[in-house]
This record gives structure tokens, sequence and C-alpha cells, in this order.
């Protein structure tokens, strides 16, 4: 198992290129199964959540290939199975987001349960309702959602009772072959979900609203393959935004969306960073010596501040001259890298959903170890303005999402190894 080794106490200077994001990626792959015809898509990240996808659908009959410059083609003319076993869908979440392309092609589907999650429960009954709205028969067998669906799903208004960024993906990748009009009401507004319904459009889907909280779907007959561009990762860019105000220094990231991360640079600048935009780049400046500012910040649904960035947005409060008020509303255990950062010398206290950080004029290294994909990442943010060495273990939640980050740091200046435990 690998660890990673940070030398911290160095300002961070040079150029990073985020690449294609994981959480769209992922659902992208997932197209494949709703034509016969090959997907490519470009700009793809070579993750550890890709290549669970990636195995997934080989099961499923999807032939797969690497190519160079990011991309990936996919081609499933037939598929072996329309069964998605516990062993594959365990190791990631997002691969139960299947069963709707199997649905809508084959009109049956058995598919795994996904597993637990580190950060809260996530049930995946609103993805089942929708299946059920959209006239598939559900029953729950041994751990297996069992669908059915004869003669094929059928259009309806599908209204959400609360923001579901996962079902709202999933119920489009179903209704995008079903007969007649879907609508979904209060659908989730990510970028990721622009995304996908551009990649679906220009296969052939009618799809009209993505990125409003009603979405309109009209069923076609059948979709054709395309190529497509993943989308910039806008959670790895606000990584490493805030990892670059953290140390102080001066960084630009390349290859961004800056208007897919509204809610986070006017906050880093009200914590002292400066923050510079272009056409395909932004540019986080702040002098080493000065002292950041507290803020506050509560996650919510998109355009607001990402759940996903709230671990690395409070390893920055960490180093504030202040108090910084941190409120999780999405997730209901998502604080567990607190104890992480206090071994290395924060002073943070959580009640409920409420984390209460003092600043602290320096962080000192010591052994830590990550609990999830964004708090590894919050950890190194961290561990790169720390005063020694910090170590990172179970890292393999980091490679979940993020590439080769320790090559990308690096190459700013970051004292970072990747080391066997």
């Amino acid at each position: 198992m690998d660890k990673i080794v940070i030398t911290g106490g160095r300002a961070l200077k040079g150029e990073i290129e985020i690449s294609g994001a994981k959480n769209s990626a992922i659902k992208l792959m997932a197209l494949c199964l709703l034509t016969d015809e090959p997907l490519e898509l470009t700009n793809m990240p070579d993750l550890m959540d890709t290549r669970s996808m990636a195995q997934l659908l080989e099961h499923l009959g999807v032939k797969h290939a690497r190519g160079p410059g990011a991309r990936m083609t996919l081609h499933a003319p037939d598929l072996a199975h329309t069964e998605a076993p516990y062993d594959l869908v365990r190791k990631m979440r997002a691969s139960f987001n299947v069963l709707g392309p199997i649905l809508s092609r084959e009109h049956k589907a058995r598919v795994s349960l996904p597993g637990g999650c580190a950060i809260g429960a996530r049930p995946v009954d609103l993805h089942l309702k929708a299946m059920e709205s959209l006239g598939a028969k559900i029953d729950l067998v041994d751990g297996y959602v069992v669908a059915t669906a004869k003669g094929g799903l059928k259009g309806a208004e599908i209204t959400f009772p609360f923001v579901s960024v996962g079902a709202t993906e999933h119920t489009m990748m179903a209704a995008v072959l079903a007969k007649g009009e879907t609508v979904l009401y209060n659908a989730a507004r990510e970028p990721e979900i622009i995304d996908l319904a551009n990649c679906l459009n220009a296969m052939g889907a009618q799809i009209v609203g993505a990125g409003r909280s009603e979405i309109r779907i009209n069923g076609v007959d059948k979709l054709s393959g395309v190529s497509h561009a993943v989308v910039p990762d806008r959670i790895e860019a606000g990584t490493y935004a805030l990892a670059a105000a953290t140390t102080g220094g001066k960084v630009r990231l390349a290859n961004v969306r800056s208007d897919h991360l509204g809610a986070l640079w006017p906050l880093i600048a009200q914590a002292g960073a400066k923050v510079t935009m272009d056409e395909t780049g932004v540019v986080i400046e702040r002098n080493p010596k000065s002292r950041l500012r507290p803020v506050d910040v509560e996650t919510q649904a998109y355009p607001g501040f990402p759940t996903d960035l709230q671990a690395q947005f409070m390893a920055m409060c960490c180093l504030a001259d202040g108090v910084s008020i941190i409120r999780e509303n999405i997730f209901e255990n998502r604080f567990m890298h607190c104890p992480e950062l206090i071994r290395l010398g924060a002073n943070i206290k959580v009640t409920g959903r409420e984390a209460i950080v003092r600043g602290v004029k320096e962080l000192r290294g010591a052994p830590v170890m990550a609990t999830d994909l964004r708090a590894s990442a919050s950890l190194i943010a961290a561990g790169l303005a720390a005063h020694g060495e910090t170590s990172i273990s179970r890292v393999y939640h980091l490679d979940r999402g993020f590439e080769h980050i320790e090559v990308k740091l690096g190459n700013c200046g970051a004292r970072i190894k990747r080391m066997k435990e």
C-alpha cells in the first residue's frame, strides 16, 4: 500500500493542468450502454474510479481501449450480460448508474445495491422511484435490484423531493430511450449534468433544460456514437486553488472553467489570496508571509459552495488569523478529516453539522490517515503548509479522484513523494 510523504513549508509556484472531471467521466462512460455504435471520450482522466468503471463495463460486454491524449473508446454492439455483480459494483458507488442504461436498452437489469459510504448513507431510493415512474417493475432480491420494463420505459413527470445529482443523472440516462416525454422537476444543476446532456444530445437525444431545475427529455428510438470531450474537473481545480492559497505563492491553473466555481473565488479572495482569471485559466497568488483571514462558509447544492471542497477549504482556514465557521449541509458525516488535521496542530471543534476552526500560526508535520477522497486532498494541502514531514497513509482514496497529484504539485516546487508503506 502506498503513502504520500510531504516536507512542507514551501510556497507553490508554477502551472497545473486540470484533468477531465471524474464525476462526469464515470457517467459518460455508462452512455456506451445506450448505443451499439462506438463512443469516444477525450480529456478522460486515468483514475482508480474510471478503471473500476471500465472493468464493470467490460463484464457487461463493452469493448474499451485507451488511446493517446487522454482518449478512451467504448463500444457495446451487444451486451453480454444484464447483471452487474456485487464484486464490481461495490468498488465504486457511481457504478450503480448502469442500471438505467441497461434497463432502457434491454428492458431488464439486475444490479447489485452499492455498498456503504464513509461520508453518509446516500440511499438509492430516489433512483428506484424514478425508474418505477418510468414504468419499471422493481424488486429487491438478495441485495440486488431486479428491474423489468416489458415493452420498454415510458416518459413520466418526476419530482425529486430534494436535489440529487446522482438521481438526476441516472434518470436522464434511462429516459432518453423511453417512449414519450419525461419532465424532471427539482433537478440538480451541476456542470456535470450539463456535460452529460451535451454528450447525450450529440448522440441524438432530445434534452432541454440541463443546468436548470426543470429538465425535459423527449425519448428517441436510437442513439448513435459520438466523440465528446469531458468537462474539466472543477473539484480538482478548486483543490489546487485552495492548496495555493494555503501555502502561498503563485499558481496558474490551466484548462479550467472558472464559471463552474463561482462560489469559491470570492471566498478565496476574502481569505487574502488574489484571484485572476483569463479565458482558459485562473491564477491564485498570495504572499506566504501574510496571514490568511478567517472565512465562514456553508456547503450547498450547485451553484452554491460544493461539499467536495469543504475539507480542502477547512485546511486553509486552519491557518487563518481568527475563527472560521464551516457548516456541512449536504452529507451528515463529512468531518472525519478533522481529527487528522488536529494531529497537524489545527484547532477545530465539531458540533453536529458545524465545525468551528480557530486559526493557528503554524501547522506541524505528523503521520495522518486519509478517510475519504476529499479528506485526502485536505491533508495534502495542510501537509504542504506544515513545517516538517507529514506522512499520509491510505492514499488509495486519493487515487480515486486525483490524477498524478504528486507530480502536478512537485512541478510547482512541492517536496512530495509517493512511497510504499
